[in-house]
């Protein structure tokens, strides 16, 4: 295991016009797992491939605890990687392709066993073992290819780039806590990449959020669900994500067109804001109290366990998650109430404050 540091390290694939991975100073700390989380073309693979040592950043410098690596070439990095698809050798048996790692290295006979039916057993794949491995479906494989990546118990990190792409969704849950047990087992670096939120929620000790080649927020995953500092973390975070609400701060009161949303807690000029609260911690009520936005319910979505009420306020639309047989009918009026603890301010995307008790104050 290796703490990977990257000093300024950024990728431009146009000579400096624009960035897949703008500059970025971070360190991967040894023997934890991170999630690397962010949509499509926000640049987690281009920064899992500089990493690994496929790709060369345009600038910065990388080190592997006191080692430098910027220029050293993928093999002489000790790296794993695991790729979205399978890279396995069709015609070996699955012993020899989870074996062929060590085999290459020169580890003894005994130790190659052993550690091959250690992962074997954490994956599930005994009753495989002396199958050939073109005659597995992909997600199979797929397994196979993950159990080549973690069977080497002495490299620097395990980078994994969306490694449950083509995994059954039967098995992806079961998969998750399997690489959890390894991790705990092996003591690795794993870097996870997804843009999967429950993947990494639940896959990591600290999840990295990446947006437009930059990293917005890092965190455990409870903090970054009930905290976030960035209107991306608490739009991508959650399902449904974060409502938005636009809201101006007058003196030290937070206004919704004429309706009291709450006080401000701490000093915050005046001005635009967005209010923004989960669904989770909206309460919608029939009757007006002070504060309280009035809305219009549209619809209700059952979801079994809960209810999803949905509303508008003017042109914008807010959810509340409510205990299941909710009686919200579409066209009645209602009142939306922010919890000071779970509501937060956003300027510029950019958390700058939060929502407190009225204590008094602001009531229309």
């Amino acid at each position: 295991m290796a703490d990977i540091r990257l000093e300024g390290v950024g990728h431009s694939y146009d000579g400096g016009r624009t960035w897949a991975l703008k500059p970025m100073t971070w360190t991967w700390r040894g023997a934890r797992a991170y999630a690397l989380l962010g949509p499509s073309g926000c640049g987690k693979t281009t920064l899992l491939n500089i990493i690994s040592g496929l790709l060369t950043p345009t600038v910065g410098r990388i080190w592997f605890d006191d080692r430098e690596v910027t220029g050293v070439p993928t093999a002489g990095r000790n790296i794993a990687q695991v790729f979205q698809f399978p890279v396995l050798y069709e015609e070996m048996s699955v012993y020899d392709n989870l074996a062929f790692p060590l085999r290459n290295r020169k580890v003894p006979r005994q130790e190659i066993d052993r550690r091959v039916r250690q992962v074997s057993a954490l994956l599930g794949l005994d009753e495989v073992l002396r199958r050939r491995s073109r005659r597995l479906d992909p997600g199979r494989q797929q397994i196979v290819s993950l159990g080549r990546g973690l069977v080497r118990p002495e490299v620097a990190a395990v980078l994994l780039d969306e490694p449950l792409t083509v995994v059954d969704p039967a098995l992806k849950w079961t998969l998750r806590s399997k690489l959890k047990e390894i991790h705990r087992d092996t003591g690795h670096t794993l870097v996870y990449v997804t843009h999967d939120q429950t993947e990494a929620l639940t896959f990591a000790d600290e999840v990295v959020v990446l947006n437009d080649g930059a990293i917005v927020q890092t965190g455990e995953p409870a903090e970054l669900f009930l905290s976030p500092a960035h209107e991306f973390v608490g739009h991508f975070i959650g399902s449904p994500g974060m409502n938005m609400l636009p809201a101006e701060v007058t003196g030290d009161i937070v206004r919704v067109g004429k309706s009291t949303a709450g006080a401000v807690k701490g000093d915050l000029p005046p001005g635009p804001v967005r209010i923004g609260v989960r669904p989770e911690f909206v309460r919608i009520a029939g009757e007006r109290t002070s504060p309280g936005v009035p809305a219009r319910v549209t619809g209700t979505d059952r979801m079994g366990a809960y209810d999803l009420v949905h509303t508008r306020v003017g042109e914008h639309q807010m959810i509340a998650k409510t205990e299941a047989g909710s009686s919200h009918e579409p066209g009645a009026l209602a009142f939306l109430h922010f919890p000071a603890e779970r509501t937060f301010l956003f300027r510029d995307q950019v958390r700058c404050g939060s929502l407190a008790p009225l204590n008094g104050r602001g009531e229309e």
